[in-house]
């Protein structure tokens, strides 16, 4: 196996743990075992000569981010992460990069385990959309009304009746942006408040920002609300509704919140801070605490893509992936030129049995634009962010926490979509790798050379 650039680097302490790494590498885990899938599945003939001439461009474009991103990868010395180029519950390009946990010597696969952060409020908001469809709440209800402590926040353009759960999903209430005013870096600080009593023991000293709605302003706190009101409504914490409601039906067998069951242990990513060139872990679990609904979520990406299967409306097959093949360097991939994969599950526990495609397209419509500046292509919509490029519309979020870096985006229309993960950012002393940078880079290629392609 090639060492990734970033455990060649010129010091000691990197030569030593290159060392390490220089024996054999762990084999993967056994595909499938975290999360549910099976057999290879053959891939749909294409219906028209248009179609196959279009299948070709998305191979090839493919092709080129692939290579692109694997040297990037290497370049800024990403320790592992996975990117999927899917279509539906179809996967046209995989890419599995380095190493899971460099203790164990595990490297990447598609049994992988990863945290996927601020994601986690794209099922919050699906949750809360779904308990309106049951008629339990609305989006124009005063949040105050089911979290009666938030009377206690000062709001200085008027009462807080006016905040409604649609400002809370479209980040336009006027919440601090950080959960907690107060931070720390010891070893025996929590990660975030672990209780409900110590975010409300700070709301008299909580002030609305903005008039509610007149713009935007990225909230944790508000989807704190929401996921509280989930569980007031439901009568169940917030991570069993979502396990029952949203999990269950879209087959997310390796899903959970916060610490890892034991029987997937095995398959969980450790996160790295580079320190002076060297990966420094940052542990396989932590506890996201009264947080959980807007940053607990750990997945493999297999079953992200059946999220973003579910948000394109193109769940309808039973899911299977294919075996992977090939090292390169701790690195695999699938293009249609290969194997394919399915990630998608039948109306009888699909999409069907979560949210009505009407409510989707309602949830990514824009609210409120991110950027105030005339022109702004970005949106917030209900828990989704909105894209605009070349006159088409397309949906995402992404999420950071700790040294984990996540991304999701689909054009629902066509049903096209990418999600990927990395887990390392540089620290103290270390320009590389630039994670944030890197992903933005991705972000503008899927959606103006690739996306596009997908568009009869």
């Amino acid at each position: 196996m090639r060492i990734p650039a970033l455990l060649r680097l010129p010091t000691l302490a990197a030569a030593a743990l290159a060392g390490i790494l220089a024996g054999p590498v762990g084999p993967p885990a056994a595909a499938g075992q975290a999360s549910g899938i099976g057999a290879e599945r053959p891939a749909p003939a294409s219906s028209s000569p248009r179609a196959r001439r279009a299948s070709a461009d998305v191979d090839e474009a493919w092709d080129r981010l692939e290579t692109w991103l694997r040297g990037r990868l290497e370049n800024e010395g990403i320790v592992g992460g996975s990117v999927y180029l899917v279509r539906g519950g179809e996967v046209l390009g995989r890419l599995h990069h380095g190493i899971a946990d460099i203790a164990s010597r595990r490297r990447v696969d598609e049994g992988t385990i990863f945290h996927w952060a601020s994601i986690t409020k794209t099922f919050t908001a699906v949750a809360f959309m779904q308990l309106r469809e049951r008629g339990l709440v609305a989006l124009d209800d005063p949040a105050v009304d089911r979290v009666p402590e938030l009377r206690g926040v000062h709001n200085p353009f008027g009462s807080m009746e006016a905040i409604t759960y649609r400002h809370l999903l479209s980040h336009s209430a006027g919440f601090r942006a950080a959960t907690w005013p107060w931070g720390g870096d010891e070893p025996w600080h929590p990660h975030e408040p672990s209780r409900w009593e110590q975010l409300v023991a700070m709301m008299p000293y909580t002030e609305i920002r903005f008039q509610p709605g007149s713009r935007y302003s990225y909230s944790n706190p508000g989807i704190i609300f929401v996921g509280k009101t989930i569980e007031g409504v439901a009568g169940e914490p917030y991570q069993a509704y979502v396990q029952k409601n949203l999990f269950s039906p879209l087959g997310m067998e390796s899903a959970y919140f916060d610490r890892t069951p034991y029987h997937l242990l095995e398959h969980r990513s450790n996160n790295y801070v580079v320190e002076n060139g060297v990966p420094r872990p940052n542990g396989l679990d932590f506890d996201t605490g009264i947080t959980v609904s807007n940053g607990g979520l750990n997945a493999s990406v297999p079953d992200m893509v059946r999220w973003l299967s579910f948000l394109t409306g193109r769940a309808a097959a039973p899911p299977t992936v294919a075996p992977e093949t090939g090292d390169n360097g701790g690195a695999s991939s699938g293009t249609n030129g290969g194997t394919r994969e399915s990630a998608a599950h039948g109306a009888s526990r699909g999409p069907d049995a979560v949210l009505s495609p009407s409510t989707l397209r309602e949830m990514f419509e824009p609210v409120v634009p991110v950027n105030r500046a005339e022109g702004s292509k970005e949106w917030m919509g209900l828990g989704f962010f909105v894209y605009e490029r070349a006159g088409r519309r397309y949906i995402g979020h992404t999420g950071s926490q700790k040294a984990f870096r996540s991304f999701f985006y689909i054009d629902p229309e066509t049903g096209a979509g990418a999600v990927g993960v990395f887990n390392t950012v540089a620290g103290e002393g270390s320009f590389r790798p630039d994670t944030d940078e890197l992903r933005v880079e991705l972000r503008e290629k899927l959606l103006d050379e690739i996306f596009p392609l997908f568009v009869k």
